[in-house]
């Protein structure tokens, strides 16, 4: 029996709000649905797109590295470091006011490192350095220049297999963060280290061709 197509369409409607009803029961996404013709009818998911992945880890502000001397490092030995990486900061600021903060996710875990740098809106990660927590000779959150800051040490291997020691630094909320820092470090050199002895990477006497000799974390309270 033929049918206008209004009374179609008006019974398609029903058909769907009785699916449409049972599907809620269900934990799927409820599907958006779009009338285009009574005969043409889509259902389309409205499952949004998984963004990327949020980065767990400490908000801080990127301040650079500076290449220094010496395999052994004492307390104090990031102070010059520090002081210059802040005044080279303060002094882009000074003469371009159009100069941002250079903003990043520091992401501490057993083995590695990884400084995810962010865009301007701090959304999203648009490059990412990784450090081996074997190479990293000394960190610190004890600082006279500025007590928000945060530096480590790292063995940097050059393509030829040689290298050189970088002082890398981070600028911190407040002082409290950075000391954080400075404990979550230490908890990742502690577990590195535990898991290399126990796979027979490191001797009993400490020596490692990857591990420093001494990892220097001073007490930071």
């Amino acid at each position: 029996m033929w049918q206008p197509a209004s009374e179609r369409l008006q019974h398609l409607q029903t058909m769907l709000k009785t699916k449409l009803n049972v599907l809620t029961l269900r934990k799927d996404p409820l599907p958006t649905v779009i009338f285009h013709e009574p005969e043409a009818i889509e259902l389309c998911s409205t499952t949004p797109h998984n963004k990327n992945r949020a980065h767990t880890g400490y908000k801080v502000t990127y301040l650079g590295k500076v290449t220094i001397s010496g395999t052994h490092f004492l307390s104090g030995c990031t102070e010059s470091a520090v002081m210059g990486l802040c005044d080279t900061k303060r002094t882009s600021v000074t003469h371009d006011d159009s100069i941002t903060s250079s903003s990043a996710i520091l992401e501490i875990r057993p083995f590695q490192v990884r400084l995810h740098h962010q865009d301007g809106r701090g959304e999203a990660t648009v490059a990412m350095d990784t450090f081996q927590v074997a190479r990293i000779a000394y960190c610190t959150a004890d600082h006279d220049t500025s007590p928000n800051v945060f530096a480590w040490i790292y063995r940097q291997i050059n393509d030829d297999l040689t290298f050189q020691m970088d002082c890398h630094a981070v600028e911190c909320e407040n002082k409290l963060e950075a000391k954080k820092l400075a404990h979550s470090m230490m908890e990742a050199f502690k577990k590195t280290f535990h898991s290399m002895r126990s796979d027979g990477r490191i001797h009993k006497s400490g020596s490692s061709d990857e591990f420093p000799e001494e990892l220097s974390t001073p007490d930071d309270g």
